[in-house]
């Protein structure tokens, strides 16, 4: 966005002449969405502003879509987001999934409550889809977003447009309005595009006298006395609109120079709408009221035929005050509409608020004529609103909803149900705050299961806010209330384990999933069994009872995609884990981007998040580090855009994770270092553990054993190990090798035993493989060299079934150091190098370097003389000359003692030598050992 774009515009921009930094902005709309907001205060020329930048880009080819936005039109849902899609043309949404076109019917009322309910972030993400479909079918031709007087933007369309915005991708143009005091403005605050400095805020400065002076003389087609302009620039304050106004009122008065003009605008336009007969004002209090006015509707509102409507509406087009736009009618200036609605008085609003509702069809726009019709609700009211709230609701408008039960609370309807509902939807709707205060007072709601509903769903709102352990009390509260109903019960079990696993309290979470489980199967609601089954199998992994593949089989057969919960109770989401979790790491990917597919159809921002993450630790094992590395920023990114330091713990997390990998020492010490400050004083899940165990991972891929057991909380490195499922235990050989490293021996005895042990258990390749590595290295830090390395061959072979690169690389690794202390130097070259290959490859340039300098201390210079032995008789005679019997290379080599003799002459004869002590001195004249 070029500098200029973000200083103050003189008015000069309203006349023909066009002003250059405001041209800048659809320059810049190329490759990159580009925003602008034109902010002022009322009156002074943004719109005019506005429509000359629509017309410029319309000659310039770009496809617009605009909303001009009204006061009335506040309180209808979507009601700007189905201006902007009524400029679509219709294939854009043929392509749409099944799910999001129902969606956008919806939002244009073209569909009603058949199937199920929408959810407002399938709206979002609809719309993000039918702008990409009509900008790439177009041939990327620019798209411009047009909203004007964005300050009066419903809720609704207000989210789907800021969802839409941060995910533009291409030349994408956002241009709004808003009326502010110069600097105050909230758009500019709430429109975020994917590069904030693509973003620009421009200023509507006042006229200077010459400047009305032309534009009185261009709207009015007279022209007045230099100091009649000056009298009307002094009163106006270079306000176009206002001046205008002045003007007018001066013309039709025929007054002389020294007439008295009105002090302020509010007085101006006060002073013109009295002038009006009471037919005339009546027709613009009916328009002034009206979220979408047309002729058709104004002549049932005010008892005239649609022939005589059209005559008024004429005449108060001549007068300046009305406009057409096809059937549609607007009022000049949002002004006027403000004047004419606040000039009405309380009875007369009341009076044509009633009037409407008898002629509206639309719950939502019925419903709130019958409020403002009304200072009490009588019980046609509130269950008008109510209905009105619960098709908001079936729209994907929860705000909308939220703001109806809010009418019918304040007109005299305050029940616990409605405090509850309106609680649900403002949740919903981002309005945490809002919905707690709802709540607060839940643990005195009566009856009991009521109680037990709302203390459930203000635990809900504690989560969200990461107070889980208030959450817990407030679920364990629940439980007594919700006693002896089956349906309650299962919700706040399954809520009060989540809390539990959150917080770090394994056994209880287990526990009362347990219960959840077996009361939805007695309830008998295969998707709520499918839930609790989801959420079982997954608490059950965590504490290192396995994967109950019977049970997650029952989720899958009874998922049903429609409920809506949590994604952690989902069963496809679940069961891509476990794969993942155990090994499966191909057929994870394809499910965790399949889960992905579907979230981004539904707009569940927050799953795709978490999905992202647990794709970058998926690319992490599968040795993708570069693609894990993407997956790990857009975690982050996505963090960013729903706000909020709680939010960016995980992908903060996993991103530090990344970067250890990837060998990006400052970037991972300061993203883990980032999460350590931001949970300080937070009970946590196992996944909260990660800085400790990304900086354990760091140094000790540095060679710092003493560092790399620092970084940890001594917490995490008690004996009795709750899992060592490699999600919550990856840090275990890390820890094994940097006690090793500093003597602590007994220690890396009770990990290493419980790797081996689970592992044969559960029939788990990492732990099995890992543990035998671990067990390699104690028994080489005891001596037994020998041992060590035949172990190391047999980690090496479990690796076989275990598609992780990384990992396999390390064992072999520590293979070739192994081989190198047997002077098994040819042998221990190879391994070291392909370990060197490996991790070069991968790009863990940490790990490419320590194999580097194993390397360097295992040069073998090969003679002509040992260049003669076969692979086989060099490792014979490697091994032989480092002191092994016939019987211990034998059994090393899987061959027998007499094979072991034989070769054994073999290589005598090639080498012209006759015993083993010759045999090692000729083998050192090859290679030179430091160790």
């Amino acid at each position: 966005m070029p500098a200029a774009m973000m200083s103050a515009v003189p008015t000069a921009s309203l006349r023909p002449v066009e002003n250059p930094q405001v041209a800048g902005f659809l320059d810049a709309v190329t490759d990159r969405p580009t925003a602008l907001v034109i902010e002022g205060e009322a009156g002074i020329g943004k719109t005019t502003l506005w429509l000359s930048l629509l017309r410029q880009a319309r000659a310039r080819g770009f496809r617009v879509l605009t909303a001009r936005v009204g006061q009335a039109e506040t309180v209808m849902a979507f009601a700007a987001l189905a201006d902007l899609l009524s400029e679509v043309d219709a294939e854009h949404f043929a392509t749409l999934p099944a799910l999001q076109r129902l969606a956008l019917d919806r939002v244009l009322l073209r569909a009603g409550a058949e199937g199920p309910p929408t959810d407002q972030r399938v709206v979002a993400a609809a719309f993000v889809s039918v702008l990409d479909h009509m900008h790439q079918s177009d041939d990327r031709t620019p798209v411009l977003l047009a909203i004007d007087d964005a300050q009066w933007l419903d809720s609704s369309s207000r989210t789907a447009v800021e969802f839409a915005a941060r995910r533009l991708n291409g030349a994408f143009g956002v241009l709004m309005t808003e009326r502010c005091t110069p600097g105050d403005g909230q758009v500019a605050r709430w429109l975020q595009l994917d590069r904030p400095d693509r973003l620009g805020r421009v200023t509507v400065q006042p006229m200077d006298t010459r400047e009305l002076h032309a534009v009185i003389s261009d709207r009015l087609g007279r022209t007045f006395s230099r100091p009649t302009v000056l009298r009307i620039a002094e009163i106006s304050g270079g306000n176009p609109f206002f001046a205008l106004e002045l003007a007018r009122a001066l013309q039709d008065d025929q007054a002389g120079p020294e007439q008295p003009l009105p002090a302020t605008l509010t007085d101006l336009v006060r002073r013109r709408i009295a002038a009006l007969d009471d037919a005339e004002r009546a027709l613009l209090l009916s328009v002034a009221c009206l979220a979408d006015p047309t002729i058709e509707l104004l002549a049932k509102a005010n008892a005239v035929d649609v022939d005589e409507l059209a005559r008024r509406v004429e005449r108060a087009e001549a007068a300046g005050i009305l406009g057409l736009d096809g059937h549609r009618v607007r009022f000049t200036h949002p002004l006027l509409a403000s004047g004419v609605y606040s000039d009405a008085g309380p009875p007369a609003r009341r009076a044509m608020h009633r009037r409407l509702a008898a002629l509206e069809t639309q719950p939502e726009l019925r419903a709130r004529h019958l409020a403002l019709a009304a200072a009490h609700g009588d019980e046609e009211i509130l269950t008008a609103l109510d209905q009105a709230a619960d098709s908001a609701r079936s729209r994907g408008a929860p705000a909308a909803a939220a703001e109806l039960v809010d009418l019918a609370l304040g007109l005299g309807g305050d029940t616990v149900l409605r405090r509850m509902k309106s609680a649900e939807n403002h949740f919903l709707a981002g309005n945490t705050a809002r919905a707690g205060a709802l709540l607060a007072d839940a643990a005195t709601m009566e009856p009991g299961m009521l109680r037990a509903m709302a203390t459930s769903l203000l635990a809900t709102v504690r989560m969200y806010e990461n107070e889980h352990a208030e959450a817990v009390e407030l679920l364990r509260s629940a439980l007594d209330d919700a006693a002896g109903i089956p349906a309650i019960m299962v919700q706040v079990l399954l809520r009060l384990s989540f809390a539990l696993n959150s917080i770090g309290e394994l056994d209880d979470a287990r526990r009362h999933v347990r219960d959840a489980v077996k009361l939805a199967e007695e309830l008998g609601v295969p998707a709520i069994t499918s839930a609790a089954l989801a959420w079982s199998v997954h608490v059950n992994f965590q504490c290192g009872r396995g994967l109950d593949e019977d049970s997650l089989d029952r989720a899958m057969q009874s998922y049903d995609s429609a409920l809506d919960v949590p994604i952690i109770f989902r069963a496809p989401f679940v069961h891509a884990l476990a794969l993942s979790w155990t090994g499966r790491l191909e057929q994870a990917h394809d499910e965790l981007t399949a889960v992905r597919s579907v979230c981004i159809e539904r707009g569940a921002e927050s799953d795709m998040m978490a999905i992202a993450g647990f794709l970058a630790i998926n690319h992490i094992w599968r040795g993708q580090v570069a693609e894990a590395a993407v997956e790990a920023a857009e975690a982050v990114e996505r963090a960013e855009q729903l706000g909020g330091d709680d939010v960016l713990i995980i992908p903060m997390t996993v991103r530090a994770a990344v970067a250890a990998y990837a060998g990006r020492e400052d970037a991972a010490r300061a993203d883990a270092r980032w999460v350590l400050t931001a949970m300080r004083n937070r009970s946590s899940s196992h996944i909260a553990d990660w800085p400790g165990m990304t900086l354990c991972f760091l140094e000790e891929s540095l060679g710092n054993h003493r560092e790399a057991l620092d970084a940890l909380d001594p917490a995490f490195l008690a004996d009795q190990m709750p899992c060592t499922e490699q999600m919550y235990a990856w840090h275990l050989p890390d820890v094994i090798e940097a006690m090793v490293g500093v003597g602590r021996l007994d220690d890396a005895e009770t990990f290493t035993r419980a790797l081996e042990q689970n592992g044969a258990r559960h029939d788990r390749a990492w732990m099995k493989s890992v543990g035998a590595r671990c067990r390699a290295m104690l028994l080489a830090a005891r001596g037994d060299v020998t041992a060590a390395e035949e172990t190391a061959h047999r980690a090496l072979a479990e690796h076989e079934s275990l598609p992780m690169p990384f990992e396999r690389a390390r064992t072999q690794l520590i293979l070739g150091q192994l081989q190198r202390r047997l002077r098994q130097k040819n042998t221990a070259a190879t391994n070291l190098a392909e370990a060197r290959e490996v991790f070069e490859r991968l790009g863990t340039p940490l790990w490419a370097r320590r194999a580097e300098a194993e390397l360097a201390r295992t040069v073998v210079a090969p003679s002509e003389d040992l260049s003669q032995l076969t692979p086989s008789e060099q490792r014979v005679a490697e091994m032989a000359a480092s002191g092994s019997t016939n019987k211990d290379i034998a059994a090393a080599m899987f061959i027998s003692a007499k094979t072991v003799e034989h070769n054994l002459t073999k290589i005598y004869r090639k080498l012209q030598i006759s015993s083993r002590a010759e045999l090692g001195r000729r083998m050192d004249q090859g290679g030179n050992d430091s160790a």
